[in-house]
């Protein structure tokens, strides 16, 4: 079964918030680098072909070749928890297989997005999945480094451990997402939800305005890679290319049309939203937002 979650941007931004003012306001932006993971699609084409992924387990019909079925149908039924389980055991058997890695990875990152606000240390507890799921990405970036979806989930791990560290971390793995996610569109430029991360990487950097970017600067916190929107535009509208019925990549492409003012394109879009069908269990929430953007753009007598 192929990797069966496409890759939303919930607008989880939430931080350590180690300075106040200006500076803390960049931090914040900068938590939401990246994109949190969406749904599953319920019935819908799959994100990456197993392919895609270098793996031999899948094909030597032997006890990790069932227990990672068996993750996948698991997977597929919204049960991360119990996919992990499965997981672990074709672990113990092939430590080194890189698609069972990359599963592994994904639903580390799964587990700790359901772990719930309410719980004491959540968001410890959080980051302590984010940080296995990252761990487990780079080995499969180590023994698969010719595949697309070992730096694409290296990406998104990074991007969950930068929402929970402070200001300095967060602008050093900035570099570091946009690198795993470079070299991911190098490896397969038909990955579409890799430019939707591109895309929304690059409007982040640019919301981020020059005197944030000074005080980053004078705290020593490193520098604030530079973002376009232009970028951020050419790069959803790949996305969109490629997969033109998710709802998310239309709702970033007219976050940032809105964003340059450009009501009309935005509208074009959020109605676009409100056509498609769900596919994805994120799907009613971005459709929700799309609207609420639509609303906001008719309250301002845009467009």
């Amino acid at each position: 079964m192929p990797f069966r979650r496409a890759f939303q941007d919930r607008g989880n931004a939430r931080a350590l918030p180690l300075i106040h003012g200006p500076l803390h306001q960049a931090a914040v932006v900068l938590l939401a680098l990246f994109l949190v993971a969406g749904g599953v699609p319920a019935g819908a084409a799959s994100v990456a072909d197993p392919a895609a992924v270098n793996g031999t387990v899948r094909n030597d019909g032997g006890e990790a070749a069932e227990a990672l079925a068996r993750a996948a149908a698991l997977y597929g039924q919204f049960k991360s928890s119990e996919a992990l389980v499965e997981l672990k055991k074709a672990l113990a058997l092939a430590p080194d297989d890189p698609e069972v890695l990359v599963w592994t990875a994904r639903t580390y990152i799964d587990v700790g997005d359901m772990i719930p606000e309410t719980v004491p240390d959540w968001q410890q507890k959080r980051q302590e999945q984010y940080r296995t799921a990252e761990r487990y990405a780079r080995a499969a970036v180590k023994v698969d480094p010719k595949s697309t979806w070992p730096h694409f989930f290296l990406a998104v791990a990074l991007g969950k451990v930068a929402e929970f560290s402070g200001v300095k971390k967060q602008i050093a793995l900035a570099g570091d997402i946009r690198k795993a996610t470079d070299t991911a569109i190098a490896l397969d430029p038909d990955n579409g939800f890799a430019y939707h991360v591109l895309g929304v990487w690059h409007r982040r950097m640019a919301e981020i305005n020059q005197a944030e970017r000074l005080l980053a600067k004078l705290f020593f916190l490193g520098s604030v890679p530079p973002g376009r929107m232009d970028d951020s535009v050419r790069y959803l509208k790949k996305a969109i290319d490629h997969n033109p019925d998710v709802i998310n990549h239309h709702l970033e492409l007219a976050r940032t049309y809105h964003a340059l003012g450009k009501p009309e394109l935005a509208r074009r879009h959020l109605e676009t939203v409100a056509e498609l069908p769900i596919k994805f269990s994120d799907d009613a929430i971005h459709k929700r937002k799309a609207q609420q953007l639509l609303q906001e753009i008719g309250r301002n007598g845009s467009g």
